[in-house]
């Protein structure tokens, strides 16, 4: 169950970025496979959102049971450019990583 409530929140902030919100953007790529202990996604659309994860399931059935998840989402923002971020989600948190985004002392 904790791996559901990941993905959906992680395909909402995904969903989220900001960029150009297009209502008439077509979806041009959809792919996903979701089982109970592993899934992976990925979409695009024609206004240039991108993005694709893969997770797994960890230590089911033990009182150390969670997930690990790596993907990345790109989107064009207000000023043109195209923004990428990179992720690890797991037990250490949400971990992005982007040229725009600052860099840990």
């Amino acid at each position: 169950m904790k791996f559901v409530i990941v993905f959906v929140a992680l395909f909402a902030l995904a969903y989220a970025a900001p960029g150009n919100i297009d209502g008439d953007a077509q979806t041009l790529l959809y792919k996903s496979d979701v089982g109970p202990e592993v899934w992976n996604s990925a979409y695009e659309t024609s206004n240039g959102i991108k993005a694709d994860e893969d997770g797994k399931a960890i230590n089911v059935g033990t009182d150390h049971e969670s997930i690990v998840v790596h993907g990345s989402y790109s989107f064009v923002a207000d000023d043109g450019k195209t923004y990428s971020v990179n992720y690890i989600a797991d037990e250490n948190g949400f971990q992005p990583q982007g040229e725009h985004l600052p860099k840990a002392v």
